[in-house]
């Protein structure tokens, strides 16, 4: 449903530099700046060239069709659990725990896309409901913890992320391989079925259509959250849990939904890790992706349009520093360093920053006046 009555625009008849939108430029430009003067030094100090090792991060991510194909595949996690991220955070649920329903997402789809026997479309599609759902599954018992026994969900989301990755493993090594009489020295399932895959966008990398997906399930939380009364509803639980109640919405049903949507895209970026990047479930597949989805998340303000953005961004910078890795003698460990530090600066409080010192002003302004007038008395 449409809201008609509802201002859900917050941009809408405002200026167009507010003092919040200055706080938001210094923010990005001062963080970026800072960061590339901070890699400049840790590059020079390992003995290498800065600059070429910047000129080889952007050939690595965007020198080719097989380069920029890597970039799209890399960013397609980042777009998945940023926009799960962004679902739990701007409605006011912590949901630290995306990394674990990613995890029972990519078990559910590696599971049903080897035993299953199903037509081509209708299989892929069945494993990737199904791992979103298991994702939803998964988040509702701390979901459920939280609404009837109050027990906090940063405790419980992040303790299920430990849960999740070893009763994956645990099936994979005690059951599944047994049961099939398989030798392997890894755990992980048998390869899916031809008719699970998703298709490549990109041949010669493992970039699929699961980007697609990506992209038009950011759009979509985009729209409902600006567009819609639902969306209206969840940042109203969010912001203000009070105000929800008395203003008619269902508290418990809404918080339950916050959860599940959120839940059901972490584990649809599990679906699509297996369904479309490594076609098997494998034990440690994920190198912190729940959690950088989260840091994105972070980066972009909880922005569903900005996401976009900086998981191309992410993306490239991750295609980028296998690259340089390969060229120099500097480690893509470099480039991690890097983006948590970007991270960090982004979320320092430069808003009180501003306000201390425009507080300062003020107040220096205000004895300023008092002492001429002293002075004229």
């Amino acid at each position: 449903m449409i809201a008609k009555n509802i201002n859900l625009d917050p941009f809408k008849n405002t200026k167009l530099f507010t003092f919040e939108r200055k706080v938001g430029v210094v923010r990005y430009v001062a963080s970026f700046l800072g960061v590339l003067l901070l890699g400049a030094v840790i590059v020079a100090a390992q003995g290498e060239d800065p600059l070429n090792a910047a000129l080889l991060i952007l050939d690595g991510a965007f020198g080719g069709k097989i380069q920029f194909g890597n970039t799209l595949r890399w960013a397609t996690p980042c777009l998945f659990n940023g926009v799960a991220a962004i679902i739990a955070f701007r409605s006011g649920v912590n949901n630290l725990g995306i990394e674990g329903q990613m995890y029972i997402g990519a078990f559910t789809a590696g599971v049903i896309g080897y035993f299953c026997n199903l037509p081509p479309l209708v299989h892929v599609i069945v494993c990737l409901v199904c791992a979103g759902l298991a994702g939803v599954v998964w988040v509702a018992i701390p979901a459920l913890m939280r609404l009837f026994f109050q027990i906090n969900e940063y405790v419980t989301t992040m303790m299920m992320n430990f849960i999740a990755t070893l009763l994956c493993d645990y099936f994979v090594i005690w059951k599944i391989i047994p049961a099939l009489g398989l030798t392997t020295t890894s755990a992980r399932t048998p390869t899916i079925q031809n008719t699970a895959m998703l298709s490549t966008i990109v041949q010669g990398t493992t970039a699929s259509t699961g980007f697609f997906l990506a992209l038009a399930i950011v759009l979509l939380v985009f729209a409902l959250y600006r567009y819609t009364i639902v969306g209206y509803e969840l940042k109203q639980v969010g912001e203000n849990l009070r105000f929800a109640q008395v203003g008619g919405v269902n508290v418990k049903q809404t918080f339950l939904a916050i959860f599940a949507l959120s839940g059901f895209c972490a584990g649809l970026c599990g679906g699509v890790e297996v369904c479309g990047g490594y076609h098997k479930y494998v034990s440690n597949f994920s190198t912190l992706m729940g959690w950088e989805g989260i840091m994105i998340a972070n980066i972009c303000n909880l922005n569903p349009i900005a996401l976009i953005f900086v998981s191309l961004i992410w993306g490239a910078l991750k295609t980028g520093a296998m690259a340089m890795e390969r060229a120099t003698s500097l480690n893509r460990l470099t480039v991690n360093l890097l983006q948590m530090i970007f991270v960090l600066c982004v979320s320092i409080d430069y808003e009180g920053i501003f306000r201390y010192f425009e507080d300062r002003k003020r107040k220096r302004a205000e004895l300023a006046a008092l002492n001429g007038r002293g002075g004229e008395g």
